[in-house]
Parts: structure tokens; C-alpha cells; sequence
């Protein structure tokens, strides 16, 4: 995340991750504060073994974009409203972008954040059976819930 207030908004990906029991690392890697460790974390990335980075950033937004120029691991970008502008200023900063320099983008905030963390699972799951096995039954689970609800007569 681009600053510790972040945080709140990045909970809930946390949160996922820790229902699937897929292992991660919360850091605060501020795009333009730390460009330095910055880039040394996007270097250092795939040989520590990341997967998939989730980076939630407000205002500018620039720390998806700059992961994912610095690193081939896939990056998804979790606008966060962090500005008057309510996080329509990061949308717009994460999704657009350049040809060549891909970055996944969620929605802003909470909802955004907890369907990075899904889509990282899903992506994680193409090749781990166990996993693409838990998505399926929490997918199924969440069927069922929307199944079972009565509205009052």
C-alpha cells in the first residue's frame, strides 16, 4: 500500500487471503516517498517468490502503475479514496495505463480490495487444485446464501 492509511481500505483483501490460507506480506511502498524501495521491491518480487501483487494506492495512484513497470508479476491495482475526488482521481490514474505495461484494476476501496484478493486466488488457483477447489465450494457457498434469503411478505 502506498501509506499506512491504506490499511483500512486494504483489509479486507487480507482478509480473503487469510480464508484461503494463501500466505502474503502487507508493506507500505510509497510510489513517490520511497521510489528506491520501490523499485528494489518490484525487482526483488518474482525471485522472492510473489505471484500476484496486490498494490492499493489514492490521489496520484502511481504505485500500481510503477510496480508493474519494474516487475513481471502480475499486478492489481486497488484504487483507494484517498481525495476529494473519492478515489475517481486513483480509478483513473491506475486504469489507463500505457500499451505494454498492464495493470488489473478493481473497483475503489473495500469491494475493490476484497475482489483483488479473489482474483489473485483465482489466478493463483490455474495452478493449484486445492485452491481452485476451496474457490469453487465459496463460490457455491455464496449461491446458497443468496438462495436461502426470504424477503417479508
Amino acid at each position: 500500500m502506498g501509506s499506512k492509511s491504506d490499511y483500512e481500505y486494504l483489509a479486507p483483501a487480507i482478509e480473503v487471503l487469510k480464508a484461503f490460507d494463501i500466505p502474503y506480506e502487507a508493506r507500505v511502498v510509497s510510489a513517490h516517498r520511497t521510489p528506491d524501495w520501490l523499485f528494489q521491491y518490484a525487482e526483488e518480487a518474482e525471485g522472492r517468490g510473489l505471484r500476484v501483487i496486490i498494490a492499493a494506492a489514492g490521489g496520484a495512484a502511481h504505485l500500481p502503475g510503477m510496480l508493474a513497470a519494474k516487475t513481471l508479476v502480475p499486478v492489481l491495482g486497488v484504487p483507494v479514496p484517498a481525495t476529494m475526488l473519492n478515489g475517481i482521481d486513483s480509478l483513473l490514474s491506475i486504469v489507463q495505463m500505457p500499451k505494454g505495461i498492464p495493470v488489473g484494476t478493481l473497483a475503489i476501496g473495500r469491494p475493490g480490495a476484497a475482489n483483488a484478493a479473489l482474483l489473485a486466488a483465482q489466478i493463483l488457483a490455474t495452478t493449484n487444485k486445492a485452491l481452485r477447489e476451496k474457490l469453487r465450494e465459496w463460490r457455491e457457498s455464496r449461491r446458497d446464501e443468496v438462495l436461502a434469503q426470504e424477503l417479508p411478505s
